[in-house]
């Protein structure tokens, strides 16, 4: 009983912990993706470039 308990308590945790963690990834992969566009273009608008960036990480991840 004490091992599942342990058990349940341990899974609750990871979940948490990996649910905490992927908005702080998504937001560096973004931060990535607008370096990226501002080195490749010459006329660089940050707002367009992250809502560029947002779209084409939701599509990549999506599938």
């Amino acid at each position: 009983m004490k091992k599942k308990l342990l058990f349940v308590v341990f899974i609750i945790i990871a979940m948490f912990v990996i649910l905490k963690y992927s908005d702080y990834n998504l937001n560096r992969t973004v931060g990535a993706c607008m370096v990226a566009q501002k080195q490749t273009n010459k006329s660089f608008d940050p707002e367009i470039a992250r809502k560029f960036c947002e779209e084409e990480i939701k599509k990549l991840t999506s599938n």
